[in-house]
């Protein structure tokens, strides 16, 4: 084969891990400092081990990205700002990044600065592609759920290069969609401290625990559709799996093969949880990806390997920026504005829709609910990939032939989409709004933006203008491309995480509502005047008396989740 061949890009946790990475073969190795990075349980590097890093790697032709790949609040902007310029000075290759906000203030001050949007920005379709080019992003790192057709399709389109997870732990969770550690654990995976639920059991199984990546057999493909990269994840794993796993890509990319018999059981031995899964690439989405690391793994994977094989010859990459001048700080954008007190609600069932639901600006339904007169707005599915563009086109159609206005957005590839059928728009959460740089960047896209509802009310506030804030409702805890099988999930202490199917997908939500209908004036306190209610489980009866007890500010009978 004469195709250009992919990067072969290996994680590194600790200095020896990155020393394994370098001896196995990579192209290039990608770590985390000690802050702003989501693996902070790794042991990570300080800021001498990566000037060391660097240096270690230039000096074998390697490249070195470094993960900034946490969601960013204002008052720590100018701490991850002053990060980045040291990464830009000590020679880094690009950063890997999660928040726009982050990344846009990165732009401005340090243009040459290669930038990676993080798996963690959802980023699935060539939509999100050329927005992500847009706003100066050389590279996307694509959703772990995205198929072999959907690859096609970007690779072939993309306007900045496609880098695609190979091997690795499988998060259950859309990556950027996960609230249950956060929610449910005080422990954000999105600010890198992901106490990992779903590798709990739920209806006494394991029916959240994916076995891990493995795409090793389906090489020939990704290197004719002309993957820039190709990730290895594992900033979590020792020097060993690090050196196994890298060893056998770097093999079977040198021989332009996939993996046969002999390279699946070495990868295997480094680490596997009842073996690999294929199954989001080939669309073969069944009961079989799911796997739990059992003690026959632990077996397989015991015996080390010794790393003794000399590093390929490599041409040293020579690297050198002036330093920057002291850059401006960051200031928050979001003047404050007079509030415009707005409401809006989400049913997921249109049955549910009660006959006071007339005091709400707008009543969204999801597109594959919507019906004619309940609702004046459509919720955009969670996930749209490429290959089912064409038919959620036409339902967005006839949402809006019968009556559908208003668009709720909930990722960055959609945004032309609504925009091309004339939609008003407005920002869901899942656009993980956490800072004043991208709620303003959104708002100048939106009619108006929910944050994150990982923010506390203090971090809110902090966000100038006007804000929105889911205030009442079960929060979506996991959006799911494996369907779970059943209609909730019991937890060992009994609780129970309703799921409901959203556009062919299984969402989990909190077992408890969120209520502040007796707390508004922290909220306004806050800042936050404009309410948004999420309706599930509840029929027309209880979502009657939620928005009645809302608005007279009474507290509820019923156990809630409070906004600190």
């Amino acid at each position: 084969m004469t195709t250009k061949l992919p990067e072969l890009l290996a994680p590194a946790g600790s200095m020896e891990a990155l020393d394994a990475a370098i001896l196995a073969g990579a192209d290039a190795v990608y770590i985390g400092g000690r802050q702003f990075n989501a693996r902070m349980n790794a042991k990570n590097f300080d800021r001498p081990q990566i000037v060391e890093a660097v240096k270690k790697c230039h000096e074998n032709g390697v490249k070195l990205y470094v993960t900034l790949n946490t969601l960013t609040l204002d008052r720590e902007m100018n701490e991850a700002l002053s990060y980045a310029a040291f990464l830009y000075e000590a020679g880094v290759d690009a950063l890997i990044v999660a928040d726009l906000g982050l990344s846009l203030e990165i732009r401005a001050r340090m243009p040459d600065f290669p930038l990676h949007a993080s798996t963690q920005m959802s980023g699935h379709n060539l939509a999100a592609a050329e927005f992500l080019s847009g706003v100066g992003f050389k590279r996307m790192v694509c959703a772990r759920e995205a198929s072999k057709r959907d690859l096609q399709t970007l690779c072939a389109s993309s306007p900045v290069e496609i880098e695609v997870f190979v091997h690795g732990a499988l998060c259950v969770s859309v990556s950027g969609q996960c609230l249950f550690s956060s929610v449910v654990g005080g422990r954000s995976g999105n600010r890198g401290e992901c106490a990992q639920p779903c590798r709990l059991p739920y209806n006494g199984k394991y029916p959240l625990s994916l076995k891990d990546n493995c795409l090793a057999s389906h090489l020939r493909d990704l290197i004719a559709m002309g993957v820039a990269s190709l990730k290895i994840e594992g900033r979590m794993k020792s020097p060993d799996y690090v050196y196994r796993v890298v060893s056998v890509y770097r093999r079977l990319l040198d021989e332009a093969r996939d993996a046969g018999e002999k390279e699946l059981r070495a990868l295997a031995a480094a680490f596997s949880r009842q073996g690999f899964t294929d199954g989001y690439y080939t669309g073969r989405i069944t009961p079989a990806m799911l796997g739990t690391r059992t003690e026959e793994d632990k077996k397989l994977s015991a015996a080390p390997c010794r790393m003794d094989r000399v590093a390929r010859s490599f041409a040293p990459l020579v690297l050198a920026r002036p330093a920057l001048p002291a850059p401006p700080p960051f200031v928050t954008r979001r003047a404050p504005a007079p509030p415009k007190k707005a409401r809006s609600a989400r049913f997921y069932k249109a049955s549910s829709i009660p006959e006071n639901a007339a005091l709400l600006d707008v009543v969204y339904l999801p597109l594959d609910r919507f019906e004619k007169g309940r609702a004046n707005g459509v919720v955009f599915p969670p996930v749209i990939f490429d290959s089912e563009l064409p038919a959620v086109r036409e339902k967005l159609k006839k949402a809006k032939a019968c009556g559908a206005v208003h668009a709720l957005v909930c990722n960055i590839g959609q945004i032309a989409l609504a925009r091309e059928l004339g939609f008003v728009m407005h920002g869901d959460y899942r656009l993980n709004i956490f800072n004043s740089a991208s709620a303003a960047f959104f708002e100048g896209i939106f009619a108006d933006v929910l944050l994150s509802p990982e923010l506390l009310l203090a971090q809110a506030r902090d966000i100038g203008g006007e804000k929105s804030f889911i205030v009442y409702g079960r929060l979506p805890l996991m959006t799911l491309e494996k369907p779970v099988g059943a209609d909730s999930l019991r937890d060992r202490r009994g609780v129970v995480f309703p799921v409901l199917r959203e556009c062919g997908r299984d969402i989990v939500f909190n077992s408890l509502p969120t209520y502040m209908g007796d707390r508004k004036q922290l909220l306004k306190a806050a800042g936050i005047e404009n309410e948004h209610y999420i309706f599930t489980v509840e029929g027309p009866n209880e979502c009657r008396t939620v928005l009645d007890y809302y608005q007279k500010g009474l507290p509820t009978k019923k156990e809630v989740r409070r906004i600190r």
